[in-house]
């Protein structure tokens, strides 16, 4: 089925498979770079200049959307869901800064997958 097509309740049930959408750490990892990204130039728009905002979802989702077709093989949860993603992109980057993601991934019941690079 469609990431598009796909009906949530809540975020609840939609936490679960976003994390489900990111197995690969290469692909957390991605997310991850291009969360921050976003973020400080989203900050440095407001600091600095405000044409600095047109790089944050260039970096923002074009460093994600990479992970989900080059890494991952699946299509963005954002398709379908961009709120949802975009409040589980800081979800996830939180628990990858504070070092609690892979607990989270085995609380959830999933096994994060190991690469070789």
């Amino acid at each position: 089925m469609s990431v598009d097509k796909m009906h949530f309740r809540n975020f609840e049930e939609f936490w679960p498979f976003y994390v489900n959408q990111h197995t690969k750490a290469s692909t957390r990892r991605w997310h991850f770079c291009a969360t921050g990204f976003a973020t400080l130039f989203f900050i440095a728009a407001i600091a600095i200049k405000w044409w600095l905002l047109f790089f944050a979802p260039l970096f923002g989702y074009g460093f994600a959307w990479y992970s989900h077709f080059f890494v991952e093989g699946n299509r963005p949860a954002s398709f379908g869901h961009p709120i949802w993603s975009f409040i589980c992109d800081y979800k996830m980057f939180i628990l990858m800064l504070t070092g609690r993601m892979d607990r989270e991934i085995k609380r959830l019941g999933k096994r994060p997958m190991l690469q070789v690079s």
